[in-house]
């Protein structure tokens, strides 16, 4: 027979919970506390106060009460003390930021990344980055980890990007050259982009509240981040998500994962490009470009849009039938076509769509805008601190 959990591990949950609790929602009264939770109030007396000891959390009565009586204690996230430093490598694009405790990014970075650099090659770049940051942070500050999200198949054991077409990488051990660059003793964690922007735009964008969600990330390819039951689903290697690599055409187009007729082959910034007749072009400048030969009345461009539009409705609501979710967010260049498609994927939406699946799902762009990835990121570097605060912290 299983013995129940001991005072001590039920102390270390609570101390999870409420940190989590505070790291997600910020500044927040015991009072709230307790009833959130579902705790005492001398328990979370005793809680805040291991919590502020070990530097995680501060306390103090709030800045402005219209109440009678004595206010109850707010208690906030050090933010400026405990933070994380977060990397999310993009097609174009190296970004990286250090963010505090509480989610709040206090300094960042941006770098081009040419499309043919490797991870051993980006590694310097991005530690460089991190080391143009490190003077601003205050004395007697905390890293607690440092979190990459990258476009395309990550392991999860150890962070090898096993392979990501957009960016040439195959069997890249970006973790493992990023630590040896870096040279701090914090765990680093290495996920997918659109799993991360997924976890952030789920912890506090614009699925907040939501515990079944689907993020569409595109760039060169499209990935998603599902959240099902309110948990991250990333399949048994950490390979869940790609979506775009869901044969839609039989003998179609050539994808560059080697397979054929894939749906990124049909939506993905080639295919639109390549519809559009601009052959030569590369990059997010590019698309926005047809987007806005679109509106402008260019014929090809309007055909090019609507038939990408055509394709990411049949896609999405094969999503949605599978999945049932309440929200799909549409997030980098996804976002921009779903933005100038809107009417074409809907209609596709609904004339395949399950009635039954269709009843409550919102259509959505992220909150948190560009910077998901890169506080989703953040967000899994936290995670080892939330899980344990008095171990991690």
């Amino acid at each position: 027979m299983r013995a129940g959990p001991s005072q001590d591990e039920i102390r270390r949950q609570n101390l999870g919970a409420l940190l989590r609790y505070v790291h997600v929602h910020g500044a927040t009264t015991r009072a709230e506390l307790t009833t959130v939770l579902g705790l005492n109030r001398s328990t979370i007396g005793a809680l805040t106060a291991d919590l502020a000891g070990a530097g995680l959390v501060s306390e103090g009565t709030p800045r402005e009460t219209g109440r009678a009586g004595r206010p109850s204690l707010v208690v906030r996230p050090e933010a400026e003390r405990v933070y994380a430093y977060a990397y999310s490598v993009e097609v174009d694009r190296l970004r990286a930021a250090r963010v505090g405790l509480g989610g709040a990014v206090l300094d960042r970075r941006e770098l081009d990344r040419p499309r043919n650099l490797l991870a051993g090659q980006a590694a310097p770049l991005l530690a460089g980055a991190l080391k143009e940051m490190h003077p601003a942070v205050p004395a007697g500050a905390v890293c607690v980890g440092v979190g990459v999200a990258v476009c395309g198949m990550v392991r999860r054991d150890d962070g090898l990007v096993r392979l990501s077409p957009p960016t040439g990488w195959v069997d890249e051990p970006i973790g493992a050259a990023l630590a040896a660059e870096l040279g701090i003793d914090v765990p680093i964690t290495v996920g997918n982009v659109a799993d991360a922007a997924a976890f952030a735009e789920h912890a506090r964008g614009v699925a907040a509240g939501c515990d079944n969600i689907i993020y569409l990330y595109g760039d060169v390819g499209v990935g998603a981040g599902i959240i099902a039951g309110g948990r991250r689903l990333t399949g048994h290697g950490g390979y869940g998500g790609e979506v775009g690599h869901m044969v839609v055409v039989r003998d179609g187009t050539r994808c560059e994962c080697g397979s054929r007729g894939c749906w990124e082959t049909e939506i993905g910034e080639y295919a639109l490009l390549r519809a559009a007749g601009r052959h030569d072009a590369r990059g997010r400048e590019a698309l926005l470009a047809v987007f806005d030969a679109a509106g402008r009345g260019d014929a090809r461009a309007q055909t090019a849009v609507r038939q990408a539009g055509d394709w990411l409705g049949f896609g999405v609501a094969n999503l949605v039938n599978i999945f049932n979710p309440e929200m799909v967010i549409f997030g980098g260049t996804m976002r921009d076509l779903y933005l100038a498609s809107a009417a074409q994927v809907r209609s596709r939406l609904n004339s395949i769509g399950l009635s039954a699946c269709l009843e409550h799902v919102r259509l959505r762009t992220p909150k948190l805008g560009a910077d998901a990835a890169l506080v989703g990121a953040a967000e899994l570097a936290f995670e080892r601190l939330l899980a344990d605060p008095l171990d991690a912290g």
